[in-house]
């Protein structure tokens, strides 16, 4: 299990604040908000690339202080930077770095290349950017890792392998052991793999828990503006007015009363992160 508990880091401008959320085993995590929110911190600070500022980062109850080397063989990662050697050929970097890992298994490295598609032999740098990401997935697995680290890993996979990527990350959870922590910008793609979501903005924890119980947190109405109105307005997130009527993402709660006119529907990361980013900050 992987606690964060009142975690602050400040990074130049940016600070993330007093961050409590834990990641359970058996889960697909999602990281959730806008550019600039606070995924890439959460994620470095996860990995032990950065250190907090302040508050405690406990990883199966140990700590990057006093365990970096054990908490680091815990950990598979996919990242947006290149993390292999461009004049080596597949094979020889996995080689080269799998000897950092205790559990590498070389055999499943390379059968994975084969079922990704990649030639051991083919030089990492002549690889495009989705077939990089694909190598680096399967060396991530290779490592038999108990986290695996995706930063967004689907942006440049054609469509076809986005099913054997959920199938194989479905199948990593699957013992109730392991846990995938994932980050992406495609909304549609956290809504469709994730059970587990830390939402963040601005650097704030806005939500840390399963996914159905934060879409049971909110809904989305719509209808006419004078009928969204007699909600209570401290349950009004936001409102926009568009061209035959209205649509406001709401806090939704025991006792919430919708006029029988409007469409009430629980609402998707993207129409969340939408309304939630044009909110009247108090």
């Amino acid at each position: 299990m992987i606690v964060f508990n009142d975690v602050w880091k400040m990074m130049d401008s940016f600070q993330l604040k007093g961050i409590s959320a834990s990641i359970p085993d058996g889960y697909i995590c999602a990281l959730a908000g806008q550019n600039g929110a606070g995924k890439t911190t959460f994620l470095n600070l996860l990995l032990g690339l950065y250190r907090q500022d302040k508050g405690t980062l406990m990883i199966d109850g140990m700590n990057y202080s006093d365990d970096e080397k054990t908490i680091h063989d815990l950990m598979g990662a996919v990242l947006v930077d290149e993390l292999m050697n461009r004049e080596l050929s597949l094979k020889e970097n996995g080689l080269l770095y799998g000897g950092y890992y205790s559990r590498f298994d070389n055999d499943k490295y390379t059968g994975l290349l084969l079922e990704f598609n990649l030639q051991p032999k083919t030089r990492f740098g002549r690889l495009s950017k989705g077939e990089k990401l694909k190598c680096q997935f399967a060396f991530a697995l290779a490592c038999e890792p108990k986290y695996l680290v995706l930063d967004e890993p689907t942006a440049n996979f054609d469509p076809e392998f986005r099913q054997d990527f959920l199938r194989l990350i479905s199948d990593f959870v699957a013992d109730g052991k392991r846990s995938v922590i994932l980050a992406s910008h495609l909304m549609e793609d956290l809504d469709r793999y994730a059970d587990y979501l830390i939402y963040f903005d601005e650097g704030n924890l806005v939500y840390s828990g399963d996914i159905e119980s934060f879409r049971d947190k909110y809904r989305i109405v719509s209808g006419e503006k004078y009928k969204i109105n007699l909600i209570n307005k401290d349950n009004i997130i936001h409102m926009e007015e568009r061209k035959y009527g209205a649509k406001a993402l709401v806090r939704h709660g025991i006792g919430s009363d919708y006029d029988k006119a409007l469409q009430v529907t629980y609402p998707s990361l993207e129409e969340f992160m939408y309304h939630y980013s044009k909110r009247v900050k108090r």
